[in-house]
C-alpha cells in the first residue's frame, strides 16, 4: 500500500512503479507462454500416438489373424493327409 500512497503524490515513483509492474507482468506472460508451448507439444504427441494407435492395432489384428489362419490350414492339411494315408 506504501507505493499507492507515494504514486498520489509523485509521477516519478508512479512511473517507475509501473514500469517495475509491467516487467514483472511481461516475465510471467513469458513463463506462461513457455509452460503454454511446452504443453501445446503434449497435446499433438498425446494426439499422435492416438490417430496412430488403431493402425498399430490393425496390423496386430491383422498379425494374429493370419497366423491363426495359416494354423488352421496346415491342421487341415495335416488330418487330409492322415486321413488319405489310413
Amino acid at each position: 500500500m506504501a507505493g499507492t500512497n507515494i504514486e498520489k503524490t509523485n509521477l516519478e515513483a508512479h512511473v517507475e512503479l509501473c514500469a517495475e509492474r509491467y516487467s514483472a507482468l511481461e516475465t510471467k506472460l513469458g513463463n506462461l507462454e513457455q509452460k503454454v508451448e511446452k504443453l501445446e507439444e503434449h497435446v499433438i504427441f498425446i494426439r499422435d500416438r492416438l490417430t496412430s494407435a488403431p493402425n498399430q492395432a490393425n496390423k496386430t489384428l491383422i498379425t494374429i489373424g493370419t497366423t491363426l489362419t495359416g494354423a488352421l490350414i496346415t491342421g487341415i492339411i495335416v488330418v487330409l493327409v492322415n486321413f488319405i494315408n489310413k
